[in-house]
């Protein structure tokens, strides 16, 4: 047979295919050939024996959605986003329930507090109270009971003149304030210290009423703010004014 038919000549080797070029170490591991998939133990062996082929790629590691994170460790991106968004909820999570401890034990001080206000025996004895709580459940400066009157006001109140409550608070609508006050400075005695924030808040007191103030200093900036609010300070307020009614203003 000649072979022009089909058959296969046995006189003559089969001629060999032509060589082909040897891929670089990256396209022969990364780069698929035109007819077969790479080998994945091909891969596995490649980046086993350089392992800081990824690290250097920074165009790869986009594709592959990857980061490098500190200690040198080659990070999933999102992965990463998820652990930063979780790191993030518990750093809040523990605010909150620290201010949450610090508003429930600043709730239970101020329960005792009214226990001891309620116990004054007079108008002085409830000035020295004030003060009193102010010093040894709040750790504050001082707490002041003043009142506007044209003569002398009981012992232990400070005195002020008609208006000075608005001038204080800075208007004559505000019922309270927070933070630091230049008008309220003159309530404190030097001794206390260098008072940086107080909390103040107006009282009416007696019929016909007379325009009060019930006002806490601090030598810390941060105890008292003008974002914090002073639902705490007021209730305080308010039982100092009916305690106060007891006793006649003479």
């Amino acid at each position: 047979m000649d072979g022009s038919q089909g058959e296969f000549s046995f006189g003559e080797a089969p001629a060999a295919a032509p060589a082909k070029s040897r891929p670089s170490q990256r396209a022969s591991a990364l780069v698929p050939f035109p007819d077969a998939a790479p080998d994945p133990s091909a891969i596995r062996r490649f980046l086993a024996d350089n392992p800081d082929f990824l690290k250097a790629d920074a165009g790869l590691l986009a594709e592959l959605g990857l980061t490098v994170a500190g200690g040198n460790v080659v990070e999933f991106a999102p992965m990463a986003r998820v652990h930063a968004a979780h790191q993030r909820e518990a750093e809040q999570r523990a605010m909150l329930e620290e201010t949450a401890r610090a508003n429930f034990a600043a709730q239970a001080q101020t329960h005792g507090a009214v226990v001891d206000l309620l116990d004054a025996r007079n108008l002085s004895d409830l000035a020295r109270r004030v003060d009193d709580m102010a010093r040894t459940r709040f750790g504050l400066a001082a707490g002041i009971v003043a009142l506007e009157s044209e003569g002398l006001p009981p012992a232990g109140w400070k005195h002020l003149v008609e208006g000075q409550v608005d001038l204080i608070l800075d208007g004559p609508r505000r019922m309270a304030r927070m933070g630091f006050a230049p008008t309220a400075l003159g309530l404190f005695d030097p001794e206390v210290g260098e008072i940086q924030s107080t909390a103040m808040v107006r009282m009416a007191i007696w019929e016909p009423s007379r325009q009060g103030l019930l006002a806490f200093g601090s030598v810390n900036p941060d105890d008292f703010t003008p974002d914090m609010g002073a639902e705490l300070v007021a209730f305080l307020a308010r039982v100092v004014e009916r305690t106060a009614e007891r006793w006649p203003l003479l």
